[in-house]
């Protein structure tokens, strides 16, 4: 029975394989083969697409979970790591500006300020933008320094912000966009006045007036205003004459000695 049996299958392979060998003189398995493969082919590509985008949705959600958490340092690897596995996906746009937000929230306001910078200039239309502005900005606000020392980041902050305002006017970011360019302009001013008072100890009177004069032309916005109208009848007399000191060769440093 089993010898039977087995005849029988034997005879069956035959007949496959006569079948197959005539479909392939015709060229139908070759048909048949190339189908095969090409769906082979998009069942991997399918399989590996959705492996490729499981692995990106866990990197992206690594990343916002040490961001939250307050591991910047971490999350800036994450998200660096996605912008450069995965360029120009959407995901990837959003990890470059949370590697700016990373670099800013750890208090490392220059390469914030650099890939914020980069965002706005690869990305000016994304809809980003009014944020990406105002943290510009913002870093620049956080890096200003005392009225007493140079403002050029209070002048660059001030700068952005009023950009922002400009162009986006109706950005949840304008209110405190608006209110620190009111702090900054009180600073510059506030340096502008030390500065003032400074050159008027130093005996140098026209150059005093004149920072007290800039105050008056540009900061009539701010409570130093009023101290600087305060002064200025007095800075002016002592201008003319510091000047009329300068013309008759009589003027004085602050040494006692004759002015050059």
């Amino acid at each position: 029975m089993d010898k039977k049996n087995n005849l029988t299958i034997i005879l069956c392979w035959f007949l496959v394989f006569g079948l197959l060998f005539g479909l392939y003189g015709c060229g139908t398995i070759s048909k048949i083969g190339s189908q095969l493969t090409s769906r082979l082919e998009k069942e991997v590509s399918k399989k590996a697409d959705k492996e490729e985008e499981e692995d990106l949705a866990t990197l992206l959600r690594e990343a916002e979970r040490l961001f939250n958490r307050g591991s910047y340092d971490l999350a800036y690897e994450y998200y660096k790591k996605i912008s450069d596995m995965y360029p120009g996906s959407p995901q990837a746009i959003l990890a470059e500006l949370r590697m700016a937000d990373s670099k800013f929230w750890a208090g490392e306001y220059l390469e914030a300020l650099s890939l914020y910078e980069s965002f706005e200039k690869f990305y000016p239309n994304n809809e980003a933008i009014p944020y990406v502005i105002f943290q510009i900005g913002t870093c620049y606000y956080k890096l200003k320094l005392s009225y007493d020392r140079d403002q050029s980041y209070a002048k660059k902050a001030i700068e952005t912000y009023e950009r922002l305002l400009q162009n986006y006017p109706k950005s949840p970011y304008r209110a405190e966009a608006a209110k620190r360019i009111k702090e900054l302009r009180e600073q510059l001013a506030t340096h502008e006045f030390y500065v003032a008072q400074f050159y008027y100890k130093l005996g140098y009177y026209r150059a005093a007036y004149n920072r007290v004069l800039y105050i008056l032309n540009n900061f009539s916005d701010t409570d130093v205003y009023q101290q600087a109208q305060k002064v200025a009848s007095l800075y002016y007399q002592k201008a003319l004459l510091e000047t009329k000191e300068l013309a008759e060769g009589t003027k004085k440093d602050f040494w006692g000695d004759r002015f050059p």
